[in-house]
């Protein structure tokens, strides 16, 4: 059951988002997310009289023939959002100010996700995820669904604390029956090869990744064997700090995703999340 007060933030980030998509990033959405306007459909046979400017060169040197790339017009797309919901996702120093954690940044940015995806005519669906699916919501075109997008942030974690993002990933996959955007928002503090977890879902979608961060993970960890309570399972461990902080900074992150074929940003706690995702569009735009 969500508290008074969680409900309250809810209602606060819808409004606040919805304003940001209009004054913000109104054509940024499109032109990183729809591109051209046109989408890929199939191979075929080329006939005299198409446009040799989409002749497919590869397939054409395999079977000898000419063959050509067909298209349609990509009139809406599918954005899905992966939200990550487990504990580490609750952390935050307090940011600008002092109430702001990971987990409130993330509704900012999935709602304002879901209120972009609306007004352009999109389906918009979500997955939110521990170490297990914790909801599961179609793509429709509803107003109602940038709710369930918030909402879904602040749901009690209940007694599922851990992460698995590729499990998480695969049935994300499974459940698209075509190419998407999928937009994932979490500290991707996962154990593991975090750029094997993503690139089967890359493959296949247009993934974007927002990486949340505090800047109390980023100071500098002390050096030798130090005893560490998991915020996801709660097990005490004695890890080397020195290893441990190395494989999980933000720049190591980042650049597993970016390996796997990802576009990614950092959002810490400190940010205006509204702009950081302004200037993801217009950098991803850029280079479509």
């Amino acid at each position: 059951m969500l508290t008074p007060e969680e409900l309250r933030q809810i209602r606060r980030v819808s409004l606040q988002a919805g304003r940001k998509v209009d004054s913000l990033f109104a054509g940024g959405y499109r032109s990183a997310f729809k591109g051209r306007g046109m989408e890929f459909e199939e191979v075929r046979g080329y006939v005299p009289g198409d446009d040799v400017r989409h002749i497919d060169w590869n397939v054409t040197a395999r079977s000898q023939e000419p063959h050509i790339k067909e298209f349609r017009e990509e009139r809406e797309l599918t954005l899905m959002l992966g939200l990550d919901v487990s504990a580490s996702v609750r952390f935050g120093s307090g940011g600008r100010d002092g109430r702001t954690d990971k987990r409130l940044q993330q509704a900012r940015l999935a709602a304002a996700l879901a209120y972009a995806a609306i007004r352009n005519n999109d389906k918009v669906g979500l997955l939110a995820f521990t170490d297990h699916v914790e909801h599961l919501v179609p793509p429709r075109k509803t107003r109602g669904h940038v709710w369930q997008v918030i909402r879904s942030a602040f749901e009690p974690l209940g007694q599922r604390r851990g992460t698995d993002l590729g499990g998480a990933l695969t049935t994300l996959g499974r459940a698209l029956s075509r190419r998407a955007v999928v937009c994932l928002i979490s500290d991707f503090m996962v154990l593991g090869d975090l750029r094997a977890a993503v690139a089967p879902l890359a493959a296949r979608h247009r993934v974007h990744a927002f990486v949340l961060t505090d800047p109390v993970e980023e100071r500098r960890a002390p050096v030798g064997l130090v005893e560490l309570e998991d915020a996801e399972t709660g097990e005490l461990r004695l890890v080397d700090a020195a290893a441990l902080g190395a494989a999980w900074t933000v720049g190591a992150r980042v650049d597993a995703l970016r390996r796997a074929g990802v576009h990614t940003s950092v959002v810490s706690t400190t940010d205006d999340p509204f702009r950081v995702l302004q200037l993801h569009f217009q950098r991803v735009g850029a280079q479509r």
